[in-house]
């Protein structure tokens, strides 16, 4: 007798760890999401967060329906970025998401907390439940596009996404510095070795624009965005700067009202080249199953 084995796809892997867990409510009956694009670095501190919530911003001024899940559960920033205070409701299919004032429905673990000052202190079993739930338990309702904003590195809350959310690509977001490239070279490596398709790679804080003389200053050294995407074998999606502007709007709750072009080059991408990955998914599930 031959026995062949075959490795599961991200996809399949989502669809077997979510079969394997407790019933789903609801919420996760009734949602209907078509692209989950996760935003993940390999360190803290080089923009992650504000990226993620940017792409959200640019798919809906695109008329998307956007949501973001905020899956950084000890260091929830997306809230403020958005001003968003008020809890989370109720609704018989489960907690229904916040929404922001151009449409952008959000959940994050700090809308649920009595102050946004509040430690979240949770191992990681704790913190991968709620992840999930988040996906399980919430009527997104229908959405084009569900942006994850995963925390930072390799471990538990990262995994959990991609053994249990269908990811339909992720965008990987670095900065200048060479140990920053380091990092999120680790991080790539988990994406690819859990099937998770990797869309491209943004590099935040590239430089600063001199407001006199419209010089750009490399304030971290030179630029290493090509050659980390080389390294990678994944495409350069943008360069984004250290504006003033933007970190005056997050900290104000006013991200929706930020305006730059740059966000283009990295949003184009998403809307056009995200259903292709989808649909090599589909055909790869379709030719591993013909194979059995």
């Amino acid at each position: 007798i031959e026995v062949g084995l075959v490795e599961m796809s991200q996809r399949e892997r989502a669809a077997f760890m979510d079969k394997t867990g407790r019933e789903p409510g609801l919420a996760a009956s009734a949602n209907d999401i078509a692209h989950v694009v996760a935003v993940l670095s390999g360190k803290g501190g080089v923009g992650k967060s504000s990226v993620a919530a940017l792409v959200a911003v640019a798919l809906r001024r695109r008329k998307m329906r956007v949501g973001v899940l905020d899956a950084d559960i000890t260091g929830p920033s997306i809230p403020t970025m958005f001003g968003l205070h008020e809890q989370p409701s109720m609704s018989p299919l489960g907690v229904l998401p916040v929404e922001t004032e151009t449409g952008i429905k959000v959940m994050s673990i700090n809308l649920l907390l009595q102050s946004e000052d509040q430690a979240v202190i949770w191992r990681g079993p704790l913190i991968s439940s709620v992840i999930k739930q988040f996906w399980k338990d919430v009527a997104w309702g229908k959405l084009d596009y569900l942006v994850v904003d995963l925390p930072p590195g390799t471990s538990d809350a990262s995994l959990t996404v991609m053994q249990s959310i269908p990811l339909s690509g992720v965008v990987l977001v670095t900065s200048p510095q060479d140990l920053a490239g380091m990092v999120v070279r680790k991080a790539a490596q988990m994406a690819q070795k859990m099937g998770a398709p990797i869309i491209g790679l943004v590099e935040n804080m590239s430089y600063v624009t001199c407001p006199d003389c419209g010089k750009e200053i490399q304030v971290f050294g030179p630029s290493q965005a090509m050659q980390t995407a080389v390294r990678l074998g994944v495409p350069l999606l943008g360069r984004l700067p250290l504006d003033s502007e933007l970190a005056c709007r997050c900290d104000a709750g006013e991200i929706e009202g930020y305006e730059t072009s740059l966000l283009d080059p990295i949003v184009e991408p998403l809307v056009s080249h995200v259903p292709d990955f989808l649909l090599g998914a589909e055909q790869e599930q379709a030719f591993q199953h013909e194979r059995r």
